[in-house]
């Protein structure tokens, strides 16, 4: 269960990655659109760092 929540935060460094593309590739047509994207990749690079924390705190309790 453990290497799960582990996979689970670098889901979100990947769906970061994944916004940061598509904020630089509509950045000159949508550039409204862009800052939705760069605020996801905000909010999503902030959960990893919230979920890393988490997690270790909990493994750190259980041990």
């Amino acid at each position: 269960m453990n290497k799960f929540f582990r996979y689970f935060e670098y889901a979100y460094l990947f769906f970061a990655a994944f916004f940061l593309f598509e904020a630089i590739r509509i950045w000159n047509t949508e550039r409204n659109r862009s800052y939705l994207f760069l605020f996801f990749v905000a909010i999503a690079i902030f959960m990893f760092f919230f979920k890393r924390r988490f997690r270790r705190k909990y493994e750190d309790r259980n041990k």
